[in-house]
């Protein structure tokens, strides 16, 4: 009897364990470990940085750059820190899984857009490339009114794949991420502020957790119609200068270049960041198919791109466009969609589609293309 009984206690004992393990854990993190910002622990790489008394409470004045937590290791978990917003131009947030300066997740408010439908953003980094004119709307930012000059409470529940976050209310998520975009990998975390008006950050916390609950659940993430292009061969980057009153393409053009496969997202977006970077004097690359047509005719191509772009049919140039940040209104934010379409002179047999595509280098909000032809009878894509 006392065995039956030791036994029942034990396995009840364990289960207690497994179901509330994982709360325990979020708990946790919640009340985890504040890091002082005057601690060693603290890698500085920015414009502008000072721990100071700000309103009321010790913290971190942060301008033109990161501050990561030199030990740390986050997959998956919870980061929290209170932040001071003020009134004007200012871009300021976390960042995980951190793999270098250039290469991170990253979730930030924007202090003059408060109450707007662009109130703050989530937004990969690759390459030192960021994505915000690729993935807007909703999953990506949501509309949030802010208090000036004083603390707001702030937090982001990594799982896998998905992010919450909680603004002011901590128990209610402003804004479900459905799909991180960069791999699920280790790195560091920390905070960001863009080279506009300084952030103020205090009580800045985290915990590494292995994938903690979410209040929300992730929907299923549509597929891209057919005929939409799904990858594409990339080339290096090149100057854009070298392709002004460049109306055929000639064999001294391509000789140079190399070419990586890119597999777009579900929706069609080639990022063309997850590639390769822009550097100076190397913001335009090529992003070719070859269309096999088993006939002489006419098909209709929709596509977006981000920034500027210039289409080339079988070497002969079809189309320039311009879609950059304020390019249209002082309030177009050069966010990419199915804006623009063509109708490509298909000849019977083998056809080269070739889009070079430009990136803002001093903005580098986002480096992208998505087409999609209307049908594809008649027609095979390489």
């Amino acid at each position: 009897m006392m065995r039956k009984f030791a036994k029942y206690f034990i396995s009840t004992f364990l289960l207690i364990i497994v179901v509330t393990l994982p709360c325990l854990l979020v708990n946790a993190s919640e009340s985890g470990e504040i890091i002082p910002f005057d601690s060693d622990r603290w890698e500085i790489t920015a414009s502008q940085s000072k721990v100071e008394e700000y309103l009321g409470q010790p913290s971190l004045l942060l301008k033109g750059g990161l501050a990561v937590v030199k030990d740390s290791e986050f997959t998956d978990g919870i980061i929290e820190y209170d932040v001071a917003l003020e009134k004007t131009r200012g871009f300021m947030g976390a960042v995980w899984r951190v793999q270098d300066l250039g290469n991170y997740e990253k979730f930030y408010m924007r202090s003059h857009q408060s109450g707007n439908p662009d109130a703050n953003q989530y937004t990969p980094i690759f390459n030192d490339v960021a994505g915000w004119q690729l993935y807007n709307g909703e999953g990506y930012s949501a509309q949030v009114e802010y208090d000036f000059d004083q603390w707001i409470p702030v937090k982001i529940v990594v799982s896998g794949k998905n992010a919450e976050i909680y603004i002011q209310d901590m128990e209610q998520p402003v804004l479900f991420v459905n799909e991180l975009k960069r791999d699920i990998k280790s790195g560091q975390v920390g905070l960001f502020v863009e080279d506009y008006a300084p952030g103020h950050f205090a009580n800045f916390r985290f915990t590494a957790t292995n994938n903690p609950p979410l209040k929300l659940t992730p929907t299923l993430l549509e597929e891209a119609p057919e005929g939409t292009i799904r990858s594409w061969s990339v080339s290096n980057s090149f100057d854009e200068k070298t392709l002004d009153s460049k109306f055929i393409l000639s064999q001294d053009d391509k000789q140079n270049l190399t070419w990586n496969k890119l597999v777009t997202e579900n929706s069609g977006l080639a990022n063309l960041a997850r590639v390769q970077g822009v550097e100076p004097d190397k913001n335009t690359a090529f992003a070719r198919i070859t269309i096999n047509s088993e006939q002489e005719q006419v098909k209709k191509l929709s596509f977006g791109f981000s920034d500027r772009i210039k289409v080339y049919l079988n070497d002969k140039l079809l189309y320039g466009g311009q879609d950059s940040f304020r390019s249209r209104d002082y309030r177009f934010l050069g966010t990419i969609g199915y804006y623009d379409e063509l109708y490509l002179p298909l000849q019977k047999g083998k056809n080269e589609l070739w889009m070079a595509v430009s990136e803002n280098e001093k903005i580098r909000g986002g480096w992208g293309l998505q087409a999609r032809l209307e049908n594809t009878e008649g027609i095979s894509m390489d």
